[in-house]
């Protein structure tokens, strides 16, 4: 499975990502620092990435537009965690929803907390 990880998330993350096993790319490995989401998107529909954020922004594009891809880990309260145990939540998780992120989801993790909403969004 191929992440992409958006800039408000530390590149700490997708490099513990990979670390645990995951293709997984900072958007500042590739030039999308400072790009708007609808950007991050599309190069990550281009790669057949799912987007990893904690910015709820993309799930309303996603919801908006009706789209079908790309998939996004939505990571929730990742404010109040430091990137090595932002890091620590995903992989714990991703497990249960690689297949729902394959199939083109929404999947929303937080502490105690996992959502999984098929694409489109309704």
């Amino acid at each position: 499975m191929k992440l992409l990880v958006d800039a408000n998330l530390s590149p700490t993350v997708a490099n513990e990502l990979r670390a645990g096993g995951f293709h997984a790319t900072h958007v500042g490995d590739v030039g999308l620092l400072t790009a708007p989401d609808i950007e991050i998107s599309a190069f990550a529909v281009s790669i057949g990435a799912t987007v990893v954020s904690a910015d709820s922004d993309f799930a309303t594009l996603l919801a908006l537009s009706g789209a079908i891809a790309p998939s996004l880990l939505l990571l929730r309260s990742s404010d109040h965690l430091a990137p090595s145990e932002q890091a620590a939540l995903l992989l714990a998780n991703l497990p249960s929803v690689i297949e729902d992120l394959e199939n083109g989801a929404v999947a929303s993790i937080g502490r105690g907390h996992i959502r999984v909403r098929p694409l489109p969004v309704k």
